[in-house]
C-alpha cells in the first residue's frame, strides 16, 4: 500500500475518522492525503455544527450564496491544514474539490492510484437515508479499491 485517502466532511465525527486512520498508519511510509468535496452550499449554511479538531471558521455569518463557492473552497483548504495540525503530521497532503461527494472521492482516489479509501459513516435517521441517500454507500457500492469504513455513530450502552 502506497497512498490513501480520507475523505472528510465538517460533521464533528470528522475528527474520529482521522484520527482513527492517521492512527492505522503512523510511522509507514504510506502516503496520506486528506480530502474534502464541496458540493452544495446549503450543506454548509447550518449552524448546528459544533466545533471541529479546534476549527471553527468555516460557518459564514450570512447565508450562503451561490457566488461564494470560492469562499468555501478556501475555507475548507484551511480546515484541511488545521486537521494535518491536529494529526501533527506535515507529510499529510491535502486536496480540496467541487461536486458530487461520492463520485468526486472516487475519481480523486484514481486520479492518485489510491490504495485504500477511508470514509466516515454517519448514523442518519432512515427518512434521511431515504431521501438523500448514503454516500459511504455509494463509495462502497461503485469503489474498484479497498474502502474503510469508520463508525461515527453513538455507541450503544449496554443494558446490564
Amino acid at each position: 500500500m502506497k497512498r490513501i485517502i480520507i475523505g472528510i466532511d465538517y460533521d464533528p465525527t470528522a475528527e474520529k475518522v482521522a484520527q482513527t486512520a492517521y492512527n492505522l498508519f503512523i510511522g509507514s511510509n504510506i502516503g496520506i492525503t486528506l480530502l474534502h468535496v464541496v458540493a452544495n452550499e446549503v450543506y454548509y449554511s447550518s449552524r448546528a455544527y459544533s466545533p471541529i479538531m479546534g476549527f471553527t471558521g468555516f460557518v459564514p455569518a450570512e447565508p450562503i450564496e451561490g457566488e461564494q463557492t470560492q469562499f468555501l473552497m478556501e475555507a475548507a483548504g484551511e480546515y484541511l491544514d488545521k486537521t494535518r495540525d491536529y494529526l501533527g503530521d506535515v507529510n499529510i497532503s491535502t486536496i480540496v474539490k467541487e461536486g458530487n461527494f461520492a463520485d468526486t472521492i472516487l475519481a480523486t482516489a484514481e486520479e492518485l492510484n489510491a490504495d485504500l479509501i477511508v470514509v466516515g459513516s454517519h448514523s442518519r435517521r432512515w427518512l434521511e437515508k431515504i431521501v438523500m441517500g448514503s454516500v459511504t454507500e455509494e463509495i462502497i457500492r461503485l469503489s474498484k479499491i479497498p474502502v474503510l469504513v469508520v463508525p461515527t455513530g453513538k455507541e450503544k450502552k449496554d443494558a446490564t
